[in-house]
């Protein structure tokens, strides 16, 4: 008997043991990505500053679904290498990627091997000499990491997606949502997927299915507030949820920058062959079929045209977008030519006049003039035009100093100087103005203001929810709206709305062969 239960609990023993150690680790996971849209239309240049890299755990505060106590922080071990994210601007210097790249390589190296890598980016990236930014980082991220690791990649529905990052990709998605709301949600699809495909041992999708589309759009255009776009980001999700198919994704590419990968793509990965060759098929030709149907999201005109609208409506605030210089499309931000039209402006020169808030122009020779005179001072300084004069020199700016803020992360200092009737954000650096505590924060009340002009597009849904009327004014800028005035040069032809005819289109998929197999 006693043998029997020596033997009993023996067995018992060793059962435990080996089903311990049959228990798989936890997947090692790296995180890295830099994430920018480059105007290449605009003289702007982006430095490595611009990027406000991060480097180890406190990247991981950048994902609500990954901080402490969400179960996802306990699905992995994780190793975040460098995350960098810039406000969009000017084509991005050689010496700030590299220096950025390197960085991330290194970090990289230090916890090799990984099961994973969440690689998170934009997919707008201009560098000086690189046609396709994102594919040389991949490529290279590749060659530190090994091919047998899993990389999903999570991009902005404005990114691009060539051939290059689409092999080296094994997970691939975008946003479904244009203005971006649910940014946080397709990061957090992005990782999740990567997650379960390591935990259940499946690997790499097998197929992976790509075709480029010949449309290149503004943003302002595919909001999926409105038709096409909404019925066409619809149907994404019904494409990703069919039975073979991990993910489905449109990209409608950025149509600032020229060179041959910039326009529209969609791309499917699942383990179905003939699934995921029918859900991209299906959705390049939706796309497709519903070109002539985008629209700007809200009516356009001039700015003089704009401005008799907003001055006429009776409903505060009266919002116009100043589209050509928008800085969260690659603008330089610091285009003086619709501030010289509404200072010009005899409305605007008594100090009763109608209230119109300007954000924003940068100025840091007035900022250190301001920080010298205090609140209520009379302060006057050199504004906008550093970067892009091309259609108005700076303006020699006075007025009386309503308030100053210092610590901001991207304008470091903002100063609010009434002229006339018209209070005008000045910035140490650019900065884009959003939401609504951008203008509280300084003292200023967008929600009773008679005119708010913002660089901007379309409207984030803080300052759309507030707005008492709303127009886009097709101004001039590095991101400007009539794509038909771009020097387009490198971009591949023929091209919607450009061209017209389309001779032997071919919206059939393509599979892209898997990232440890050659391409």
């Amino acid at each position: 008997m006693r043998i029997y239960i020596y033997l009993l609990f023996s067995g018992l023993f060793l059962f435990a043991l080996g089903c311990n150690e049959a228990t798989d680790p936890l997947p090692r996971i790296a995180i890295a990505g830099l994430g920018i849209e480059s105007s290449t239309f605009s003289p702007a240049k982006t430095t490595e500053e611009a990027f406000h890299a991060q480097h180890g755990l406190a990247i991981l505060e950048n994902y609500p679904f990954l901080t402490s106590g969400h179960k996802n922080r306990e699905r992995a071990q994780y190793f975040p290498a460098l995350r960098g994210k810039a406000l969009p601007g000017g084509i991005v210097t050689r010496a700030a990627y590299e220096s950025l790249l390197h960085k991330m390589l290194e970090a990289l190296k230090e916890n090799l091997p990984y099961d994973g890598l969440f690689f998170d980016i934009h997919g707008a990236m201009s560098a000086e000499g690189l046609d396709d930014p994102e594919g040389d980082m991949i490529t290279r991220i590749r060659a530190v990491i090994g091919k047998k690791t899993l990389i999903s990649t999570s991009m902005d529905l404005h990114g691009n997606v060539s051939k290059r990052l689409a092999h080296q990709s094994d997970l691939i998605t975008c946003y479904r949502m244009a203005p971006h709301e649910d940014a946080v949600q397709s990061k957090q699809r992005a990782l999740e997927n990567l997650i379960y495909r390591i935990e259940s041992k499946k690997g790499k999708p097998l197929y992976k299915a790509w075709i480029p589309v010949p449309i290149l759009l503004p943003g302002e255009k595919t909001s999926t507030r409105i038709e096409p776009g909404k019925s066409l980001y619809a149907q994404v999700h019904i494409e990703a949820a069919r039975k073979g198919v991990l993910d489905a994704a449109i990209w409608m590419g950025y149509p600032w920058a020229d060179a041959p990968r910039n326009h529209g793509v969609v791309m499917v990965v699942g383990d179905e062959e003939e699934a995921v060759r029918e859900s991209a098929t299906r959705l390049a030709n939706h796309y497709w079929s519903v070109r002539n149907e985008f629209v700007f999201v809200a009516p356009t005109a001039s700015f003089n045209e704009s401005m008799a609208l907003a001055l006429q409506s009776k409903n505060k605030p009266f919002v116009i977008s100043d589209m050509g210089d928008n800085p969260t499309a690659g603008g330089a931000g610091d285009v003086t030519w619709t501030l010289r039209e509404i200072l010009a402006r005899t409305e605007f020169q008594n100090p009763n006049g109608p209230e119109l808030i300007y954000a924003s122009l940068p100025g840091p020779e007035f900022i250190e003039n301001a920080m010298a005179v205090g609140m209520g001072g009379f302060v006057s300084g050199s504004v906008g035009a550093a970067v892009d004069n091309r259609y108005a020199g700076p303006i020699q700016l006075e007025g009386t100093l309503l308030s100053i803020r210092e610590g901001d992360q991207h304008a470091e200092v903002e100063a609010v100087v009434q002229v006339g009737s018209v209070k005008v954000i000045v910035t140490k650096k650019r900065k884009p103005y959003h939401y609504e505590k951008d203008f509280t924060a300084l003292g200023l009340n967008p929600k009773i203001t008679d005119i708010l002009v913002v660089k901007i597009g379309y409207l984030v849904p803080e300052l759309y929810d507030l707005r008492g009327g709303w127009i886009m004014a097709l101004t001039p800028g590095g991101v400007d709206q009539n794509l038909e005035r771009l020097d387009y040069k490198r971009i591949k032809r023929p091209m919607f709305p450009l061209d017209e005819e389309f001779p032997d289109l071919d919206l059939s998929a393509q599979l892209i062969p898997p990232s440890d197999q050659p391409f």
